[in-house]
């Protein structure tokens, strides 16, 4: 009944011109003369007035309703590129472009390979040359978790076999190596730039996925570059719901205490290294000889972009 309703409601004009033909139609088949044929004239009139009222009401409506489905396209567009994908080079453009004029860096990721060789050289070099303020957080996997470093580099690994030029196997020593690379560049990094505000967590769960954040995007990468990747530029919510997820995550990792940091010179030697993450209560696993911690030095300041291979 209310469907009824309103559909009398929304043409008006063609239900009062069909009530009045079909009314006049019956009187004057079937009324035996009940109605003068000027009656019937006029009333044809009327029939034809209130379709073409209806026909302009239609005309007018239209173009709202047009309108209308317009906007639902653009919203529907807007849908689809929330999110971009990246393939190949993209990635390594798409990173550039974050970098331009950004003042925050967020990372999360496994070690931190491309941050040590690309993001962490490059914000602080801006940074000196506009005396600017650089904020950078870190999240990396734990090294001195064992267990956690086996699993990602068993992680790494899977990978391996569609990647005949993926270098270096990867190996629970790597890991560890690799991580505490990150902690040494970031320790180094703070010790060039009084404005740089830099801090690292610690998180025992293997990623699957790299997050870099910076105040235009986030872009988001996996290890295997056959796989689509994913950028997401700043006031889409999605980038708002990962902006919450990586600092609920941090929260819940294990911070390391960079204000202890001792000093470190220019070119770091091994005992510098080792006396660092001494202080910073992540000593190094006795097992490391003065090559293996030589080898931490070089992945921190001297690291190879992996998307320049």
């Amino acid at each position: 009944m209310e469907r009824a309703v309103a559909f009398c409601l929304r043409n008006f004009e063609v239900v009062f011109a069909a009530g009045i033909g079909l009314t006049i139609g019956f009187l004057d088949i079937f009324g035996d003369k009940l109605i003068e044929s000027d009656l019937a004239s006029g009333a044809t009139l009327v029939v034809l007035g209130a379709l073409a009222i209806g026909s302009l009401s239609e005309r007018t409506r239209r173009p709202h309703a047009i309108r209308e489905a317009m906007e639902g396209t653009r919203r529907a567009i807007e849908d689809l590129t929330m999110v971009r994908s990246l393939a190949g080079n993209e990635v390594r453009e798409a990173l550039r472009e974050a970098r331009q004029g950004t003042n925050l860096w967020y990372f999360k990721g496994g070690t931190g390979t491309y941050l040590r060789a690309v993001t962490l050289p490059q914000c602080v070099r801006a940074a000196k040359e506009h005396r600017s303020q650089l904020n950078v957080k870190i999240e990396i996997l734990n090294p001195a978790d064992e267990q956690a470093c086996n699993a990602y580099a068993q992680f790494r690994r899977m990978f391996s076999a569609s990647r005949p030029q993926s270098g270096d196997v990867w190996t629970a020593a790597r890991a560890r190596k690799e991580s505490y690379a990150t902690v040494l560049a970031a320790c180094w990094f703070r010790m060039q730039l009084t404005t740089l505000d830099i801090s690292v967590h610690l998180s025992s769960t293997v990623p699957t996925l790299r997050f870099d954040l910076s105040d235009s995007s986030l872009i988001i990468t996996q290890d295997d570059p056959s796989r689509v990747n994913l950028q997401v530029r700043r006031g889409q919510p999605l980038y708002d719901y990962y902006l919450t997820e990586l600092h609920q995550s941090r929260e819940q990792a294990t911070a390391v205490e960079l204000r202890n940091a001792t000093l470190l010179s220019l070119s770091p030697t091994v005992d510098e290294v080792r006396a660092l993450f001494d202080a910073l209560a992540l000593p190094l696993p006795r097992t490391f000889t003065d090559a293996d911690v030589g080898e931490v030095i070089a992945k921190a300041l001297h690291a190879e972009d992996p998307y320049g291979r």
